[in-house]
């Protein structure tokens, strides 16, 4: 399955190989050629993989890796450091900034290909199967595509990745903080209301007339996937569910 990859290179000959030979791959490919760049492409498209040189203008390739993983929103996004600094002190210190793997200049397109399945088993084990399912509600996370039965659910930014932190854990009741942190980002002042607001739009959103509401309303600590809704789709129970 095709993932969309962020190339963070400002040697153009080499970006272009690189997106070459991934868009071969069955890849979106798109390209930064500084670490400024690289961070804007990054808050307009979340990407499912960077591939990030050390030497960048601007901002270094260590500092974005660092201010990703200091961010909530993208600090779980994997990050290959592509590099000709070979010294043993030069990968240690790129792992501990927060590379998932470090790879040496030159290299070979089938090493890439190969370092890239291997992180993402590691450190996105749902992306190789990245199709979450609850009851008769899918999510495609390659797609970004929510189906509930046979018709496609349309959500925005902020609702899809609601749906994808409690679609992980159904069942598991996720308190309004829990969700800001998740959802937002910690280092973003939001009011608690907000997820209460956002909550409502995803309920209307997955909610048609006669439709059980898988969502469920714990007054006082937060919002969950209804853990008892997959085992009575279908089974002619009365629709709504907990409202707020």
């Amino acid at each position: 399955m095709g993932m969309r990859i962020l190339v963070v290179e400002d040697e153009e000959a080499l970006s272009e190989l690189l997106v070459y030979n991934l868009s071969r791959a069955g890849h979106a490919v798109r390209v930064a050629g500084d670490g400024e760049e690289a961070l804007l492409a990054i808050d307009e498209e979340q990407p499912d993989l960077v591939l990030l040189d050390w030497m960048l203008p601007s901002v270094s390739g260590i500092e974005v890796a660092r201010r990703l993983r200091a961010r909530t929103a993208t600090r779980a996004i994997p990050i290959i450091i592509l590099s000709a600094r070979a010294a043993e002190e030069d990968r240690v210190r790129g792992l501990e900034t927060g590379a998932d793997d470090y790879l040496t200049k030159p290299f070979s397109m089938a090493e890439l290909q190969a370092r890239i399945r291997a992180v993402l088993r590691r450190v996105q084990p749902g992306l190789a199967g990245s199709v979450a399912v609850f009851g008769d509600i899918v999510l495609d996370r390659e797609t970004r595509r929510i189906r509930r039965g046979s018709r496609e659910v349309h959500l925005g930014p902020t609702e899809y990745r609601l749906l994808d932190v409690l679609i992980q854990r159904p069942g598991r009741v996720f308190s309004r903080e829990q969700l800001l942190d998740r959802v937002w980002g910690s280092d973003v002042y939001v009011e608690t209301r907000t997820v209460d607001v956002h909550v409502g739009r995803l309920r209307k959103a997955l909610n048609r007339k006669g439709e059980r509401d898988p969502i469920r309303t714990v007054r006082g600590a937060g919002y969950a996937l209804d853990d008892t809704y997959p085992a009575r789709v279908g089974s002619g129970g009365g629709a709504g569910g907990t409202g707020d």
